[in-house]
């Protein structure tokens, strides 16, 4: 019976000993990003005006905005999405629906895994020896070229797995009314997934949007307004990086500013996300 008790008792102290111990880590976690988001709001806000979406990144020295960096970021992502997404939501589909157990598709996914950790300066190089190199400039269809790259593993990812969920009865009732398989998969399956489907498409889009790295490579920067897919062209995150690191006060506020648009995109895309979740599970 002692014996027992002591046991009991190692136990318990053990497991409220972790217990703290989990406590204190995560509270030194979230600490940490209280202190991220405070300085990021405190300073972004400071320099949050209608000139930020209205005016071109400045010239050293005076006032300006943001707005061809924004306009290059939104074009250089749709891009990337547009590409990126077919590609992924038909690998995916092909994984979970033709080829579950085939070796291509275990192979697929071992490279598919590789991808969804490998870091993104690597992409932004790979683009650089494809595309860059041979074109012998930079351009934006070579960065949205690197962040479709970064796309097609996320978006095959949540469609394989969403497509897995998806109870077998459901293809099933409609294979018994004599559906081909693809109308099956269609009308069946894909309505089953579409908004786990989405809500990957919106983590892409969510990891490519602060993506400085294979932009450096790929699209570079430019101060000016630019609309030409085969020339340079502004991004929010590489014009942060730039303005970060530059000796101006109006650069640098600029850069807070920017951080902060990109940090609110970023999370207003995961709380979509989540709600769309949230209402696949209510389902």
């Amino acid at each position: 019976m002692s014996t027992a008790t002591s046991l009991h008792r190692r136990r318990k102290t053990t497991n409220s000993l972790m217990m703290t111990l989990c406590l204190v880590a995560a509270g030194i976690g979230l600490a940490w990003l209280a202190l991220i988001l405070g300085a990021l709001l405190y300073k972004g806000l400071a320099g949050l005006s209608v000139s930020v979406f209205t005016e071109m990144t400045p010239p050293p020295g005076d006032a300006g905005g943001l707005l061809n960096a924004i306009y290059g970021s939104v074009v250089m992502t749709v891009i990337a999405v547009i590409v990126g997404t077919p590609i992924g939501v038909l690998a995916g589909t092909y994984m979970a629906e033709y080829g579950r157990f085939s070796r291509l598709t275990t192979i697929v996914r071992f490279i598919n895994d590789i991808l969804l950790s490998a870091p993104s300066i690597i992409i932004g190089l790979f683009v650089y020896e494809l595309l860059v190199r041979p074109m012998g400039h930079f351009s934006a269809l070579a960065g949205s070229v690197a962040l479709a790259i970064l796309v097609i593993p996320v978006v095959v990812r949540t469609t394989e797995d969403m497509l897995n969920l998806v109870p077998n009865a459901l293809r099933e009732a409609g294979t018994a009314i004599g559906a081909p398989r693809w109308v099956v998969i269609k009308s069946v399956a894909y309505r089953a997934a579409l908004s786990g489907i989405v809500t990957g498409i919106l983590l892409s889009i969510a990891r490519i949007s602060g993506e400085t790295a294979p932009l450096l490579f790929t699209a570079l920067n430019n101060q000016f307004w630019s609309s030409n897919l085969n020339a340079p062209m502004a991004s929010l995150p590489v014009t942060i990086f730039q303005f970060a690191l530059s000796p101006y006060e109006e650069w640098q506020q600029l850069a807070w500013t920017g951080a902060l648009i990109i940090t609110l995109t970023v999370l207003a895309l995961s709380i979509v996300a989540r709600s769309l979740t949230g209402r696949r599970e209510d389902k």
